[in-house]
């Protein structure tokens, strides 16, 4: 069995793998309930990936409790050719996704928009290539921009398929935002799918299910993409052992 961990400051996102299915449902837990996690779950093999968290004092943790652990970073070979001009400063959950994306679809060209505190936007080409993409302001950053560089936008919750034309400050704000992000994430797809044709599309992050019936064109939304991501990986690198 193998465990796909995805560390954060504070808590971490797990699944656990029989080859390349997930057996059960990922889960959220704390950092510090790790080790029990894994002592029961007794996987044979681990790697974790983290772009807040301490990912090696991780690892030292788990040593004693598993086989073999590996930590995902630019150095560690991964099943797709990484084309980002500098790979040291690449999130490791952006490259995560892209391998979990051209796991999926193989042969095809894939853009993996992450939908989180920020927007990503990931190109990998049929051939397994990954190009780079863009890096954009989230949903509730954006609110919360509003609110911080004014004096008197309030704070608020986005809301989804807002109205075009808001009649309160409130809905003119819920317009702007949500309205303007699904344009550009349109938008941007379309320029994607006009150089990569035919293109797949698939949406992860905590705000991909907010905007999935909000966007034109077919596209896959796939929460768990990053740890399918890490545990193809992992297995890449178990096979070169």
């Amino acid at each position: 069995m193998n465990l796909a961990i995805d560390l954060g400051n504070t808590s971490a996102k797990v699944g656990l793998f029989e080859g390349t299915t997930l057996v059960r449902p990922p889960e959220r837990i704390d950092v510090a309930a790790l080790p029990a996690f894994v002592a029961a779950a007794r996987p044979d093999h681990a790697i974790v990936c983290s772009v807040s968290g301490d990912a090696a004092a991780l690892r030292e943790t788990l040593r004693p409790l598993v086989p073999s652990v590996y930590v995902l970073d630019y150095r560690l070979p991964v099943p797709v050719t990484n084309g980002y001009a500098s790979p040291e400063t690449l999130g490791m959950d952006r490259l995560a996704a892209v391998a979990g994306a051209a796991a999926l679809h193989p042969g095809r060209p894939c853009l993996v928009v992450d939908l989180g505190t920020c927007i990503t936007y990931d190109l990998v080409d049929a051939a397994g290539y990954y190009h780079g993409g863009g890096i954009s302001p989230g949903l509730r950053m954006r609110f919360r921009a509003m609110h911080t560089f004014t004096a008197r936008l309030p704070l608020i919750e986005p809301e989804p398929h807002a109205a075009l034309i808001g009649t309160t400050t409130r809905t003119a704000m819920q317009s702007g935002v949500v309205n303007g992000l699904v344009a550009e994430l349109e938008g941007t797809m379309s320029r994607y799918g006009a150089q990569f044709a035919p293109l797949t599309t698939i949406l992860c992050g905590g705000d991909a299910l907010f905007f999935e019936t909000q966007l034109k064109g077919i596209i896959f939304v796939v929460p768990e993409l990053v740890l399918l991501g890490l545990n193809r990986i992992l297995l890449y690198n178990v096979s070169l052992t």
